[in-house]
């Protein structure tokens, strides 16, 4: 039997992948995640979730590694970590759009063969006052999270609109192609 194996300490990702089903371990990967010098969003997203993913390497293993970019013009928006640096992104964010790049890679560790998607994600922004984006981050401090809030809460009173081709993809992990590609290494969440 196949292990799955998570190479995430997020707890969103753990949140989205037990929806499918799949008993699996979460793993802490050791991945320097600075952006390199002219690195573009989607390119960083992908090169991290796929070093994620092959930071595992116990046979039979299928791993998963994951990582998001958040941009703003073509300019990164991390996770801002405090109070002070949510409201600046909040605030530099109205009746913008913000682009989200959501990567994963899936490694089967012993046939060495790597599986990789990145959806996008473009989130429209409303105009909300300054006082009515301090009442958002009392009611839900999203620092820990790229753009500085969470869709899935109050955050999405924030927005006009979100396209994208995975509704998951925003919370860190999309589940639609990675239900597909788990089932390509036999770990189909519909199976026997």
């Amino acid at each position: 039997m196949k292990r799955l194996i998570l190479a995430s300490t997020s707890p969103y990702r753990r949140t989205l992948l037990a929806r499918l089903g799949l008993p699996f371990a979460t793993a802490a990967p050791a991945v320097d995640e600075t952006p390199g010098h002219g690195e573009l969003p989607e390119a960083l997203a992908a090169r991290l979730a796929r070093r994620k993913a092959q930071s595992q390497t116990a046979p039979g293993a299928i791993v998963i590694g994951s990582d998001q970019t958040a941009s703003l013009e073509g300019a990164l928006l991390g996770k801002p970590g405090s109070r002070a640096a949510a409201l600046a992104q909040l605030l530099a964010c109205q009746g913008r759009t913000v682009v989200f790049h959501t990567a994963v890679a899936v490694f089967d560790v012993d046939a060495d063969r790597l599986r990789e998607h990145v959806d996008r994600t473009e989130v429209s922004f409303a105009r909300r006052s300054r006082a009515a984006l301090e009442r958002y981050l009392e009611q839900e401090p999203a620092f820990d999270c790229a753009g500085g809030f969470k869709v899935e809460g109050l955050g999405i009173a924030l927005f006009e609109a979100v396209e994208s081709r995975d509704p998951t993809a925003l919370v860190g992990l999309p589940l639609i192609w990675l239900a597909r590609a788990l089932g390509e290494c036999g770990l189909d969440p519909l199976g026997p």
